[in-house]
C-alpha cells in the first residue's frame, strides 16, 4: 500500500509540474473520472467481457495443449528431440507478427483471436512444463516402475507431484502471456475489448481514457495471477503431502 501511495503521489506531482504538454499526462483524478465514465456508460463492462472471453478461451486451449506436450516431451527423449527444434523456431515469432496471417486464414472473427492467444500461451507453457518434467530424477521413475507401478500411477504419484511447481509457474506465466497476446489479437479487426478501446482512444488522443484502460489491464493481470497462485499453492501442497 505504501508503494502504491508513493506512485500516486509522484504521478500527481508530475502531472501538476507541467513537464508534459497539457492533455498528455492526466492526473490520477482525471484518470479515475475517465474510468468512472467508461464504467457508467457500460463500455468498460462490454470491453472487459469481450477481452476476458478471448483471453480465457485462448489461455485454456494453449495451456492444455502446451502442458500435455510439455509432459510428453519432458518424459520421452525421442519425442523431445523431434519437437524441441520446432518449438524453438516458433518461440521468437511473436503473436503480433501472425495477425495478418491469422486474419487471412480465419477472417476477422473470434477464431483468429483465440488461436493467436493460444499460440502464445502454448509456447510459454510448454517451455516451463517441459523443463520441469525433464528435471524429475529418472531414478524416481525407475524405482516406481520396479515396484510394479503402472504408467498412470507413475504419472499421478511421481511425475505430476514432482513437476507441480513448474506447472504452477507455467500457468502463471501463460496467463500473463495471454494478456500480452490479447493486445495483438484485438488489433485484427475487433469491435470491442480493452486493447481495441486503447487503440480507439489513442486515435482521438484521449490519454485519460488510455491510462484508465492500462490500469484495468494491469489490475486484471494482478487478479488472475493471485487466483492462479492461490489455487496452485493448494494444489502443490496437496501433491507434496
Amino acid at each position: 500500500m505504501a508503494a502504491a501511495a508513493a506512485v500516486l503521489a509522484a504521478w500527481q506531482l508530475l502531472a501538476l509540474s507541467g513537464a508534459a504538454a497539457p492533455g498528455l499526462l492526466p492526473s490520477p483524478a482525471q484518470t479515475l473520472a475517465a474510468l468512472a465514465d467508461s464504467a457508467g456508460s457500460g463500455t468498460l463492462a462490454t470491453d472487459l467481457g469481450a477481452s476476458l472471453a478471448r483471453a480465457g478461451q485462448g489461455f485454456a486451449l494453449g495451456a492444455v495443449v502446451g502442458g500435455a506436450l510439455g509432459f510428453a516431451t519432458g518424459y520421452l527423449p525421442l519425442l523431445s528431440a523431434a519437437v524441441t527444434p520446432v518449438v524453438s523456431f516458433l518461440r521468437p515469432i511473436p503473436a503480433i507478427a501472425l495477425v495478418p496471417l491469422a486474419t487471412a486464414w480465419f477472417g476477422i472473427g473470434e477464431t483468429a483471436k483465440r488461436l493467436l492467444i493460444a499460440y502464445a500461451v502454448l509456447l510459454a507453457v510448454w517451455l516451463y512444463v517441459h523443463d520441469g518434467v525433464s528435471r524429475v530424477p529418472v531414478t524416481h521413475l525407475r524405482a516406481a516402475r520396479s515396484l510394479g507401478a503402472p504408467l498412470h500411477r507413475r504419472f499421478t504419484e511421481v511425475l505430476l507431484p514432482a513437476a507441480a511447481p513448474a506447472l504452477l509457474a507455467a500457468l502463471r506465466y501463460g496467463a500473463s502471456v495471454a494478456l500480452l497476446a490479447l493486445v495483438a489479437a484485438e488489433l485484427g479487426g475487433a469491435q470491442s475489448g480493452l486493447a481495441y478501446r486503447l487503440q480507439v482512444d489513442g486515435q482521438f488522443l484521449r490519454v485519460d481514457r488510455m491510462f484508465a484502460g492500462l490500469i484495468v489491464l494491469g489490475l486484471l493481470g494482478v487478479a488472475v495471477d493471485l487466483v492462479l497462485a492461490g489455487i496452485g499453492r493448494r494444489f502443490v501442497h496437496r501433491e507434496a503431502s
